[in-house]
């Protein structure tokens, strides 16, 4: 089986960097600063997308978004992982997962630089193809980055894949993505978005621990 993961609030913790990252961005650019509670609710569609609902709305111009990005794309980079840590289980089951022989990839909505040297940080050798956000690339929920995905496993191999396929992630903008590229859809619900709101949503399969991805009935 494929099986591709989301990466902030599904494999990672990495709220504490992002919002130390955007007020430092938002500090040095002369706007107001937010409690990092506050960025859960603002991440899971890219960098610009976070900064932009960062700033003040009368503020939410594409040259404030592209003026504070300069000042987080290269505090992030030397921080990304001071905060981060994987959430509790997940380096096991990643790697039972693999015992198993499924094919392990990432897809995340972060920038490609950041996305490479976290998970290879984090989970080193582990996953079989690394995705994130790229430029003239549509972003998730849009479904190219499952393609791509797809397209790069079968380049590492003679013979065309025919897995199955299954997504997991934390948040509505996955479920969509998974959606829309008619791939099976796993929600965790100890990420960025309350079990409560996926339950609202209708999402079908939840799993509360890392552990009962083992167990989830899609995983065949």
């Amino acid at each position: 089986m494929i099986i591709i993961f989301d990466l902030d609030g599904t494999l990672l913790n990495t709220i504490d960097d992002l919002g130390y990252a955007c007020n430092h961005a938002l500090k040095q650019a002369g706007f107001a600063m937010h409690k990092i509670a506050n960025y859960p609710q603002m991440v899971g569609n890219g960098i610009n997308n976070l900064i932009r609902r960062a700033l003040p709305e009368s503020e939410r111009t594409e040259e404030n978004v592209l003026r504070v990005r300069e000042f987080f794309v290269p505090y992030y980079n030397a921080h990304n992982c001071d905060f981060t840590r994987p959430y509790k289980g997940i380096p096991e089951v990643l790697a039972a997962l693999k015992a198993q022989g499924h094919l392990l990839a990432v897809a995340s909505n972060k920038y490609q630089v950041a996305t490479e040297k976290i998970v290879e940080h984090f989970f080193p050798g582990v996953f079989d193809v690394v995705l994130g956000e790229r430029e003239g690339i549509e972003r998730k929920p849009h479904p190219q980055i499952v393609y791509d995905i797809l397209s790069s496993l079968n380049s590492l191999t003679s013979n065309p894949l025919t897995s199955n396929l299954l997504y997991i992630g934390d948040s509505l903008v996955d479920w969509e993505t998974a959606t829309n590229a008619h791939v099976p859809f796993v929600a965790c619900s100890w990420g960025f978005v309350p079990r409560e709101t996926l339950v609202e949503k209708g999402l079908k399969h939840i799993v509360d621990t890392p552990e009962e991805i083992m167990n989830t009935t899609l995983l065949i």
